[in-house]
């Protein structure tokens, strides 16, 4: 009997692997990617900030603040945008011609993370534009994004927060001969989360992320039927060893375009979100899908489009990994990103034809990169399943 019951736990801890209750079912199969580089020239310890462009800085202003950006300087040519949480800007607008994302900044760990970076690629520290002073290296991606590394001068100085609600749950009361009135107003965003960019050259430049600035992946995606083929999107976080931080600070996906995707927003909890959006959908903006959990991250999500149909996320509740969680692999399906909500929108997916994803579609067939015929259809495939 002794025996037999030593016997099942050996079966029972033979079976558990690093993934179950975790956050994907499946890790690595033998020789696929590890997901992380053995010996990076730095690691980042957040993003930063992203860049864009937008001729009428007005409008965009108009946006931002009932999107819920606090505003932390403007000129003429420039306004930058923060969260209440201390630290650096969330995005800057400058002034140009065409709205375009221009690319994403990350915050260097030291000062001297930015010298080693710079000898490391050939190219020079130089003063930051950016409120308070500091220093970047500014590189570029194999996507050919621009990529910044910024080292800030000042912080910017915490803001007054939406003060969670107090919940009721079960037989723990936390509330009692009070009513509960989030007031409708803009959710008042914390900090940058994450970006998501779309690549033709994915498995280039997601090796470039980990060995230039020492990200890790928390989960892989793969095509059905393609997985030997290797993934083809990946939620990649920063390496601050034991400190956990988010699931995702960049997410890349490979397609027939190089761009911008969305970028999400943390904000208090899901009352911010909702009331949040009660009040964008109030002033004509329109929501692009939401409100919802995802699968990969667990965030409580809701999307909307800027006047320039840019995609931006309210988020809460992401999950939070150490160094020692390893990645997970799933399939690429639409069914997979959420656990609940509504059903995932054309919109969102980027799924509508346009002149310009026929271009896309027709370069990137023609051109040297990973998108051929069986990609562009398992990528099809996955959007409708």
């Amino acid at each position: 009997m002794i025996s037999s019951l030593l016997l099942r736990c050996l079966e029972d801890t033979m079976s558990t692997t690093a993934h179950q209750d975790l956050h994907s079912e499946q890790g690595a199969l033998r020789g696929e990617h590890p997901g992380r580089s053995r010996n990076p020239v730095i690691k980042v310890a957040d993003l930063a900030w992203l860049e864009f462009e937008k001729p009428d800085l007005d409008r965009a202003e108009v946006f931002a603040r009932d999107f819920g950006f606090a505003i932390a300087a403007r000129s003429e040519g420039a306004l930058w945008l923060r969260g209440t949480f201390a630290g650096s800007p969330c995005m800057v607008l400058r002034r140009g011609r065409a709205s375009r994302f221009i690319g994403p900044a990350f915050r260097a760990a030291e000062r001297a993370d930015l010298d080693r970076l710079a000898r490391a690629t050939g190219t020079a520290v130089r003063d930051a534009d950016v409120p308070g002073g500091g220093k970047a290296v500014d590189l570029l991606d194999p996507s050919g994004f621009p990529v910044r590394v910024v080292h800030c001068g000042e912080e910017l100085p915490a803001l007054p927060e939406q003060r969670p609600l107090l919940l009721n749950s079960g037989t723990g009361h936390r509330r009692t001969n009070a009513t509960q009135r989030p007031p409708r107003e803009p959710s008042r965003i914390q900090r940058l989360g994450h970006v998501v960019l779309e690549t033709r050259v994915f498995a280039r430049a997601l090796d470039w992320y980990l060995d230039t600035l020492g990200m890790i992946v928390s989960d892989f995606l793969f095509l059905d039927g393609q997985r030997e083929r290797g993934p083809t999107m990946a939620f990649i976080r920063c390496d601050q060893g034991g400190r956990a931080v988010d699931h995702h600070t960049l997410a890349m996906h490979l397609g027939p375009g190089n761009g911008y995707v969305h970028s999400a927003y943390q904000v208090t909890d899901l009352d911010s979100i909702a009331a949040g959006g009660e009040y964008l959908k109030e002033r004509g903006y329109r929501r692009s899908w939401g409100i919802g959990r995802h699968i990969q991250g667990s965030q409580l999500f809701d999307y909307w489009r800027d006047p320039d149909h840019f995609m931006l996320e309210h988020f809460a509740d992401g999950d939070l990994f150490s160094c020692d969680v390893e990645p997970g692999w799933a399939p690429m399906s639409t069914s997979g990103l959420a656990q609940w909500g509504p059903p995932v929108t054309r919109d969102f997916l980027g799924a509508g034809p346009s002149p310009q994803r026929v271009r896309d579609v027709i370069q990137a067939l023609r051109g040297d990169n990973e998108l051929d015929p069986a990609r562009l259809l398992g990528l099809l495939k996955a959007a409708s399943s």
